[in-house]
């Protein structure tokens, strides 16, 4: 038998369920869309440009080699260039772009001299682990 329309156990469920949706539509979140402005799509297009500029470095034999003397896996060093920030990338493709065209091996060396350093600092600071000479602080 079903019960009554009046009863006090459809009247419970009502209010339960309308309880329950009005809850859900409170607790809904809003989501805004905006247009991607030109500056920000030409500046994610300049960092994607950077990173190739650094991997096509990292490629370059000379520097391979000279990463592989220094203890340096070339592919780690790679995820590195990976990972870097966009004002990472901008310095480093600053000093790349600073240096002269047809320098040699010098200017490459410098080049990866500044690509060492930045990963010996942030092998230090402890956010790789590219080095294994470099003495880790467990905190």
């Amino acid at each position: 038998m079903l019960p009554r329309s009046g009863s006090s156990l459809t009247r419970g469920i009502a209010a339960s369920l309308a309880l329950l949706f009005a809850l859900m539509s409170i607790m809904m979140p809003t989501v805004h869309a905006g247009m991607i402005g030109t500056a920000d799509y030409a500046s994610s297009a300049a960092v994607a440009e950077q990173r190739a500029d650094v991997r096509a470095l990292l490629a370059r034999d000379d520097v391979r080699e000279q990463l592989i003397a220094w203890g340096v896996d070339p592919d780690d060093a790679a995820e590195r260039v990976d990972s870097l920030t966009a004002d990472e990338l901008a310095q480093l493709s600053e000093q790349m772009e600073s240096m002269p065209a047809g320098a040699g091996v010098g200017s490459v060396v410098g080049a990866v001299v500044f690509i060492f350093l930045v990963l010996l600092i942030t092998d230090i600071l402890g956010v790789t682990d590219v080095f294994p000479f470099v003495k880790k602080t467990v905190n």
